[in-house]
């Protein structure tokens, strides 16, 4: 080849493969190694002899050289105030090699620069990504004021109030998701990728200040219709005191947009649990929680109360996933679980006390103030003649939770309802929710139970096979509604 040909390919290895490409070629054609020398970094391992001889240009302070050995020679050029182009090739060498080289060395300069500031780019991207995690995760902890001061070093401001949304990509684009959001949103809205769901988007927005109808969500609408191929569960409006509550709505409403033709939906109207259930709850939730609030950790590396009652939401929420959203091992996890069993007295393999915990946790606060240091308590344990706390069973029995369970649990016998609705529900509940003893207790194939159950989700609007799942909340309810004596078994 003539040297113009060398040097057309030397241009397209760089545009096509970087440095990597344009090194592995110059190996090749020259049939020894060539290699970049690095003051702080190597491409791969290096000779002595590239090495030495990157040392001596640089003490000499000359652009090239080349360097005789008993049966090999050295050839170096200067690329920048640290890098050198190497190549070590046997004597006698390849005779166009000293103008291959000194032809490569530009271009291959260039890229190694423009290839570093990728990095560096990269780099800042991901740190800014796990910044915005951390602010979500903040947030999701009540931590409001440091997530506004973590917050206000990125832009924008977080929104309070908010709407948020859960937006539900197709694979591989959540990169161009988020570009379409930040212009919809006119940079207004703090988007962070999802930690747990990889096709997940969550973002915060301010809500729209015209007139919205009572279903739709005019930046829900502009999102599909500009990516069709997603879906988006949206909170009503809330505080950002209230993201918790917010995402939670908006995963459910997410799973009503999944079956939708129109890709969105808006959470549906309805009493909440939290609500509804603190007056006559508060006192239970302290006194079964005070335990681990109350829990201080024997080394410095063991999880304290914060941290073992994050990880109690996190695993009520997320699962096994729990994991990817507490950046801890499985065996972490599991160990976690164990010990809040033992300070609480649960078998969070049960769904009831999954349910009790799961309340308990919404109605109060990381510090437990109210709980006494030894007013802990079974999750069905009711009042004594000392005046302990009462049980789950005595705050179920309130008339105000037995409204609540009747208005929460009405669509399963409602007009649009299945045959079989509720029973169907009863059964998964009954079984942990685990879809294999409930499709044997109905007599029924594992994937029938399941394909009831997302019928059964369209019909409640709220999420049951994927978490965060409402599973917890239909326990309590069907528990209150039998404690008051109103049900009375499905047919069909």
């Amino acid at each position: 080849m003539s040297r113009s040909d060398d040097v057309l390919k030397v241009h397209r290895l760089v545009h096509a493969g970087g440095s990597t490409a344009l090194l592995e070629w110059l190996a090749s054609h020259l049939g020894g190694w060539v290699g970049v020398v690095d003051a702080e970094a190597e491409h791969g391992p290096a000779p002595e002899a590239a090495v030495r001889g990157a040392a001596e240009l640089g003490a000499r302070g000359v652009r090239s050289a080349v360097l005789h050995g008993a049966d090999r020679a050295t050839l170096l050029f200067a690329l920048d105030g640290r890098r050198v182009l190497a190549a070590v090739l046997e004597q006698p060498h390849h005779p166009g090699a000293p103008a291959l080289l000194a032809d490569a060395a530009v271009p291959l300069d260039l890229v190694l620069r423009a290839e570093e500031a990728g990095r560096r780019e990269e780099r800042v991207r991901r740190a800014e990504a796990q910044v915005r995690e951390a602010v979500l995760h903040l947030l999701m902890n009540g931590q409001l004021s440091t997530a506004h001061q973590i917050s206000a070093t990125l832009g924008p401001e977080l929104p309070d109030p908010m709407r948020m949304y859960v937006v539900e990509c197709p694979p591989g684009r959540r990169g161009e998701v988020m570009r379409i959001c930040r212009e919809l949103t006119g940079g207004r809205a703090w988007i962070v990728r999802c930690p747990v769901y990889v096709r997940h988007l969550i973002v915060l927005a301010p809500p729209d200040p015209a007139a919205v109808p009572a279903t739709g969500d005019p930046l829900a609408e502009a999102l599909v219709a500009a990516a069709p191929e997603c879906a988006v569960g949206v909170s009503g409006e809330a505080g950002l005191s209230e993201a918790p509550a917010a995402y939670t709505q908006a995963f459910h409403a997410l799973a009503v947009a999944r079956a939708s033709g129109d890709g969105h939906a808006r959470f549906g109207p309805g009493p909440e649990l939290a609500l509804a259930a603190y007056e006559a709850g508060v006192r239970w939730a302290e006194a079964l929680l005070a335990p681990l609030h109350a829990h201080a950790p024997r080394r410095p590396q063991d999880p304290g109360a914060q941290e073992l009652r994050a990880t109690a939401h996190a695993w009520l929420n997320f699962t096994s996933r729990a994991t990817r959203l507490l950046k801890i091992h499985r065996n972490t996890l599991t160990a976690r679980l164990r010990l809040i069993e033992a300070l609480l007295g649960l078998d969070l393999a049960r769904l009831a006390d999954q349910a009790a915990l799961s309340l308990a946790l919404r109605l109060t606060s990381e510090t437990g103030a109210g709980a006494g240091p030894g007013a802990g308590a079974g999750a069905g344990t009711g009042d004594d003649a000392s005046g302990a706390a009462p049980g789950l069973d005595d705050v179920l029995r309130d008339p105000r939770l037995t409204d609540w369970a009747r208005t929460h649990l009405s669509a399963l016998t409602g007009p649009d309802a299945p045959p079989g609705a509720r029973d169907t529900v009863r059964a998964w509940l009954a079984h942990d929710a685990q879809l294999l003893p409930a499709a044997a207790a109905l007599g029924v194939s594992v994937p029938g139970v399941r394909k009831r159950l997302t019928r059964i989700e369209a019909l409640l609007e709220r999420s049951l096979l994927q978490s965060p799942s409402a599973r917890h909340d239909l326990w309590l309810a069907h528990r209150a509604e039998d404690l008051a004596g109103c049900h009375k078994p499905q047919k069909g």
